[in-house]
This record gives C-alpha cells, structure tokens and sequence, in this order.
C-alpha cells in the first residue's frame, strides 16, 4: 500500500476546515511500525480508498505507545488517519475501541457529509488491528451478507453505522459507507435494512420488547425511545439528553442545555431510567457520563 505524501490541492467543492487542510497537506503518523504489534487493513484500493493502520503496544499496559497509517485515498482520508493515530496514541486498548467515527470528525472540526466515511473507515482499522492484536477471528470470507458489490459493503456494516450514527436514509448511509453510492442497485435492500433497523416501536403496556431483542436492536430501541419519548419533553422545559455508549443494560448519557445545573438532575435521571425500563428492559440502569 502507498502513503499519499504528494501535495495535492484541496478541490473547492469541499468545505475543509483548516484541521482538515493541516493533517492533509502536513499528515502526522505517516508510515509503517517496524514489527507492529497489531495491523488493521480495511478498503480497497479498487473502491477508492483503503488504509492499513499499525500499532506499538505495551503488553503490560495494552497502552498504544505508537500508532502509523499508510492510506490510499482523498484529503478527507488522510486527515482522518492523522487524526485517529494522534488520538489513540497514550490510550488503552479498551479506551480507543470507545472512540467513534463522530469523534475523530470532532477532531478534524467536522467533515463534509459526504466524507464521512472517511472517519468509518479510521473506526473500522483500528477495530480490525485490535481484533488482530487479540487474536480474535475476522469473519470468513463470503460469510457477510454483501449488500453493496461497488464498495463491497456488508449488511452488518450497514447496520452498525446505522445505529451508531442514528442514520435514517439511503443518502446518510452513501456519506458513511459508500453503500449506494455506486449503480445504484442496492438501495431497495438499504431501504429495507433501514425500516428494518427503525420500525421497532416502543408500546404503552407490557410485555414491551418482543421475544428477545438483539443488542444492536437493543441498541436502536434505546435511541428511539430517547428521541421519541424522553427529549422532546426535555427540551419542551428548555433541558436536553444525549446518549454517550450503551454496555450492556448500562445506558450512559449526558444532561445537556437547562438540565445541567438543573437541582432536580437526580431526578430527571431516574426518569429517564424509568421510562427505559419501562419501554426497553426492566434490568437496565442509567448513568450520567
């Protein structure tokens, strides 16, 4: 694989922030470790953009003590490699897993909607040298579901950016996947997958979960009872919540606007733990992050 080091200039077309422009024209962490510890490969040259991230780490700590890329793709690209690599660099492995594709745009003072699979693609490369590094096992190939052959996009990949982004249409799947972006052929299936993913509805009386849930369904009704059922009456009060990381039945959020230093916080978290409990699962707990 290559490492774009040529300078060139940045199409007009793109609203870069200067970050953006820095890490493209002045990239950090460019290169290969000699003897990685770990290496996450992830894209394809032939789609348009691929990146292979290597890793030092500290098997006493699991600490990342170095982290390098060599990628192949556009300034969004080589802006997000730069940044994931300057972010995880002093952290734990448990503690770079927990860094989202929204979290190194962040980093970059945003991206362009339509490069947002830049930042995916730097999620995905560390969770892959991570797995590598752990000796855990990549699926078989032809395992995954294909669902967009152009970029080679899976059907759970599709899901997990879903979900983790709250996307709702065929076109914010394209910005973070790719996926549909191409002939066009796919997108009766993403449709699908996003109905799928989003029709869940949260009921008035119990039993409130059908059957068993599976955590990424898990996952999806949580949001949509937070954005359906707990923010707007929030923000009717001049409050707010986000949701930080769901692990396990432990639901993490933010108080954010009016809610902040509001006296009552405590009990605005335990209401928002009730009505989860009430609509999710009744063993789930709520924590302010």
């Amino acid at each position: 694989m290559i490492s774009i080091t040529i300078l060139y200039p940045i199409k007009s077309m793109w609203e870069y922030t200067d970050k953006v422009k820095d890490l493209f024209l002045n990239p950090k962490n460019v290169g290969e470790i000699e003897n990685p510890d770990a290496v996450g490969e992830v894209g394809s040259i032939i789609c348009g953009d691929a990146l292979r991230l290597t890793l030092k780490i500290d098997k006493q700590t699991n600490k990342i003590i170095d982290a390098k890329f060599q990628t192949f793709g556009c300034a969004s690209a080589i802006a997000s490699s730069s940044a994931l690599t300057e972010l995880i660099k002093g952290m734990t492995l448990d503690e770079a897993l927990k860094i989202s594709n929204q979290e190194i745009a962040e980093f970059l003072g945003g991206l362009p909607s339509e490069k947002m699979h830049c930042s995916v693609m730097g999620q995905e490369a560390l969770e892959t040298a991570v797995a590598n590094y752990r000796g855990e096992k990549k699926p078989i190939e032809g395992e995954e579901k294909i669902i967009c052959k152009c970029f080679e996009v899976s059907e759970d990949k599709i899901r997990k950016v879903a979900i983790e982004n709250h996307l709702t249409t065929v076109e914010d799947i394209t910005n973070y996947t790719k996926a549909g972006g191409g002939c066009g052929s796919c997108i009766p299936d993403i449709e699908a997958i996003l109905k799928d993913i989003w029709s869940i509805k949260a009921v008035p009386e119990r039993p409130l979960v059908p059957k068993k849930l599976t955590n990424l369904q898990k996952i999806a009704l949580i949001q949509d009872v937070i954005e359906k059922e707990i923010r707007p009456l929030l923000q009717a009060d001049g409050g707010d919540v986000e949701l930080i990381d769901v692990e396990g039945n432990k639901v993490i959020i933010a108080l954010r606007a009016m809610c902040v230093e509001c006296p009552m916080g405590n009990v605005t978290v335990k209401g928002i733990e009730e009505k989860l409990r009430e609509l999710v699962s009744e063993d789930i707990i709520v924590e302010v992050g």
